[in-house]
């Protein structure tokens, strides 16, 4: 399940960067469980001939960009000289000539590849590389996304403080709008209703209904955050955060910051 959501992060990607670029063929491949790199996403391909190929690092343009983890491009494969030729054939076969691939790195790993290509030799403009270098920080930042969300979602060896579960629902709390996988944004959300009735002392206050963006700023703000500090995790402007946090306040009873976390609390909206 973990690899089809990222495959769909990667599939996204690609369709982005041939939609903005105009590019004929893109293609990519993640690494997973330090098998190698697979293709395994193309979009505008006429031909099978790259599904399923197999990359290793320092061969062909795909491997000497997982190997230096940076950008590598060439105006005409078959002729390039600063790489190897092991996947000439089905290069070839597609009809491609100039390509550019760029790395997805997470933690200064190196976890994948997106290509874009031409069927002419033709020099790759800024244009198409700051696009073939947007798309792949699309994907780091998805992937750094749900390696988070599944790291919270993964218990710990030995049980965790009151002041870590807290910590953890506001973490959760940020990351659940930013998944598109639906089924994890699912289970993270879930994971928020067992954690906001976890302490098994509150009792919902009767007419306080707190709308998710209320509670996700109610939860930034329990953890300290300044309202600022809020609108960038959430991805809000600060306006917008006030405006969440004086309706919560106003449906709270609370005249100030902490009354409406406390009273959240109180009212099982917040573990």
């Amino acid at each position: 399940m973990r690899e089809q959501g990222e495959s769909v992060e990667l599939r996204g990607a690609l369709l982005r960067l041939r939609r903005t670029t105009g590019l004929p063929v893109v293609f990519g491949g993640l690494l997973h469980d330090g098998r190698g790199l697979r293709i395994g996403e193309l979009n505008g391909a006429v031909t099978p001939a790259l599904h399923g190929l197999a990359i290793s690092a320092g061969s062909g343009l795909g491997g000497k960009c997982l190997a230096l983890a940076r950008p590598c491009a060439v105006t005409d494969y078959p002729s390039a000289q600063h790489i190897t030729h092991e996947y000439d054939r089905p290069v070839s076969a597609e009809g491609l000539r100039s390509v550019i691939a760029v790395p997805v790195v997470v933690r200064r790993k190196v976890r994948g590849v997106l290509y874009g290509a031409l069927r002419d030799a033709l020099p790759i403009g800024e244009r198409i590389f700051d696009a073939a270098v947007a798309a792949a920080r699309d994907v780091e930042q998805a992937l750094a996304v749900r390696e988070e969300a599944q790291r919270l979602l993964t218990p710990a060896p030995s049980g965790p403080s009151w002041e870590e579960v807290r910590q953890a629902y506001g973490e959760l709390r940020e990351l659940a709008p930013r998944v598109a996988d639906p089924e994890l944004r699912g289970r993270l959300l879930a994971v928020c209703g067992r954690l906001e009735s976890a302490s098994g002392t509150s009792v919902p206050a009767p007419g306080v209904t707190l709308t998710p963006r209320e509670t996700d700023v109610l939860a930034a703000v329990a953890s300290g955050a300044t309202n600022a500090t809020a609108a960038a995790r959430l991805g809000l402007r600060p306006e917008t955060v006030k405006g969440y946090l004086r309706s919560a306040m106003r449906k709270l009873g609370a005249h100030t910051r902490l009354e409406a976390v406390v009273a959240a609390r109180r009212a099982g909206a917040l573990p």
